[in-house]
Parts: structure tokens; sequence; C-alpha cells
């Protein structure tokens, strides 16, 4: 389960590579490590067709009957929980630098982090998002209200993440006409990116830091 990530890269990559058009995060800073219940930016699609950069909290409303515990990794998408939000008014990018999973190493775990070569460069995960209402947050600084939320799709491991976290791995994006399909095209359609990244399309950059130390 991948509940870490790095997004150092700028808001003029990101609009170029989603082709969006409006950013409303005002002065984004590198983001070398973001954790469930953070705010970070995504990209959506807006009501009028526009696609924008904006900001949400990391983690999606979970199903009531195991307590509606913020989930930030989706993989059963045939659920009626997740049905809801897959179609494209509910579909996001989520822009990522590398992404880490935790090594089971004594006498603790090792965050182990991948990207798509040494150099870091842009890609997304395939995110949903929605509204909700109510309390996130840490109980220190809880914040109540009406929250936007998104979380990321994740697949079988491939043979670089699988032999570090061998149960899943994020959904990644790396082309802009795999985001325009995620944004735009029906569920049917849609659904064929939720598989592994190629082995040879990515590689381990780090290991034993909390931050991605690029």
């Amino acid at each position: 389960m991948c509940n870490l990530y790095s997004m150092t890269s700028n808001q003029r990559a990101i609009l170029g590579l989603a082709r969006a058009t409006r950013d409303s995060t005002g002065n984004l800073p590198p983001l070398p490590a973001i954790y469930p219940d953070t705010m970070a930016p995504v990209v959506r699609q807006a009501g009028n067709g526009e696609r924008e950069i904006t900001i949400m909290r990391w983690g999606m409303p979970g199903p009531e009957q195991y307590g509606g515990h913020p989930v930030t990794n989706i993989r059963n998408t045939r659920s009626p929980h997740w049905r809801r939000w897959l179609g494209p008014a509910h579909r996001c990018l989520v822009p990522v630098t590398s992404f880490s999973e935790w090594q089971d190493t004594k006498p603790r775990k090792t965050p182990v982090w991948f990207a798509l070569s040494e150099e870091r460069p842009l890609f997304a995960f395939a995110g949903i998002w929605t509204t909700w209402t109510g309390v996130r947050g840490t109980k220190a600084d809880p914040v109540e209200g009406e929250h936007e939320l998104y979380g990321f799709l994740t697949t079988e491991a491939n043979g670089v993440v699988g032999p570090i976290h061998p149960k899943a791995m994020p959904v990644l994006l790396t082309q802009p006409d795999e985001m325009d399909t995620w944004l735009e095209a029906p569920w049917e359609v849609a659904k064929e990116l939720q598989r592994a990244l190629p082995d040879a399309d990515m590689l381990i950059v780090a290991r034993g830091n909390r931050k991605d130390p690029a």
C-alpha cells in the first residue's frame, strides 16, 4: 500500500503534462514527503471541460461498514462503494515524481523510493475524488467542514515493486494520451488503465529516507 509519495516538480510542468489550463493552487512548493490526510495537488476536469490544478486532502471516505475510515489506495473497483466515483466527473490525476513502499526489514521497515528514472520526471497516479463533510486532520489540529478528498487506484505489483511490496502498486500514468483517457473516457475504456507499469519503465531511486532525497 502506497502511503508516501513526493511531488517536487513545478506547476508549469503539471500544466503541460496534464494539458491543464487553470491553476488554483497559488504558490505550490516542492513536496518531498506527502503522507495520508495531508494536502496535495491534483488535476481534475471542471464542469466546463477545463482542466484545473487544485489542492485536495489525501484519503477518500471509506465504507461505513468498516468504520468509514479514510482510504488512500483503491483496488476493488467492482465494489459499489467505489463505483459511484468511477465516472469522468470524479476522476483526477495525482501529480507525482516518486513514490515509496516499505520494505519489511528488521528492526524497522525501510522506505524504498521508485521513479521513472533517476531524474524523477513527472507522472501521475490514476485518482478519484469527491466532496465530503466532517472532521479530518489530526487530533491536535482538527479541520471541520466540507473537504475535497482524493485517493488513487492500485493494481498488481510489477517486477520492480513486487520484491519490496508484493501485494500491490499504484496505477501510474506516464503519457498525455493515457491521462486524457483517464479524465474523459467511459469507465469501460478507462478501466483498462488499471494495470502495472512495465518493469523497464521504472526503477528504485533511493532507500532509507522518509523524504525523497532527490
